[in-house]
């Protein structure tokens, strides 16, 4: 059973994690043991816990020992259970908590890119996506939509940023996923050589003279495929759309010369998708 804690000092050192915890700050709280993240409503709770994220503690109103949140505590063992008022929560947080729950979780162990690519067909590769809730709203796309992984190269925001699993709704725990080499990129080989190397055909998402329509038969007959998409701001880099071996297109109509990046990858995980999967 969880340990339930009544919250009489806002400075009570365990609510640090949720309280005086910048993200930066929460990605090396262990170290070097490893990183915290938070996940927030009881729904996205559940989904971390069944990718088997270890949880730490949990921030909740009183409702939630007897509502949504009953099935997470459940599951969680004899951790602190931190319990305040709703606008005492807000207070000490700084955001409304909509679902009335936070968690705070272990990172988990991040696989290789090598592992990711081993049995995909369709893989997701963002370069410099920095906003987090594209991230999460990409990612989001990328599970619903048939794709197999997600890469994001080192200039990307955390998918577990807590926005970002919560515009995910999630699904950060249920496609995998990982970063593409190291803060130093000079010393790595270029993510569009790695992924040649593992057998996969490149497309990069942007406009240029060599661009083809996102329905040209070759796209769709690739066996397998990494689809790249570049920064809000940008697009991709000149260097990886040179690398890749298709430039694609999104047709566009009334003079709209693009999309934002997350709506842009929805349409992109649809339209190619891995054909086995076409039934839905």
């Amino acid at each position: 059973m969880p340990d339930i804690i009544s919250i009489t000092d806002l400075n009570a050192p365990g609510l640090d994690i949720y309280a005086r915890s910048t993200e930066a700050e929460l990605l090396h709280y262990f170290e070097p043991r490893g990183g915290v993240f938070i996940a927030e409503s009881p729904k996205v709770i559940l989904r971390a816990l069944d990718s088997g994220c270890r949880p730490i503690s949990i921030l909740a109103e009183p409702r939630q020992l007897d509502g949504e949140g009953r099935p997470v505590l459940s599951r969680c063992g004899k951790i602190p259970v931190y319990i305040a008022e709703p606008q005492l929560l807000s207070t000490l947080t700084g955001y409304h908590l909509t679902r009335g729950m936070l968690c705070a979780m272990h990172r988990p162990l991040l696989p290789s890119v090598e592992e990711l690519c081993a049995h995909a067909h369709r893989i997701v590769v963002l370069e410099n996506v920095m906003n987090p809730t594209n991230v999460g709203a990409i990612i989001r796309s990328a599970a619903a939509l048939g794709m197999d992984a997600v890469l994001l190269t080192c200039g990307c925001s955390d998918p577990l940023y807590r926005r970002a699993i919560r515009v995910s709704m999630g699904t950060v725990f249920q496609i995998p996923w990982t970063f593409l080499g190291t803060k130093d990129p000079s010393k790595d080989i270029p993510f569009p050589s790695r992924l040649c190397r593992a057998g996969f055909k490149t497309a990069a998402m942007a406009l240029c003279d060599r661009s083809v329509g996102i329905d040209d038969p070759a796209l769709l007959e690739e066996e397998k495929l990494a689809i790249i998409l570049g920064s809000e701001g940008y697009g991709l880099s000149e260097a990886t759309i040179a690398a890749c071996d298709y430039t694609v297109r999104i047709p566009m109509s009334h003079g709209v010369d693009s999309l934002n990046v997350a709506a842009a990858s929805a349409v992109a995980f649809w339209q190619l998708r891995w054909q086995v999967q076409r039934s839905f």
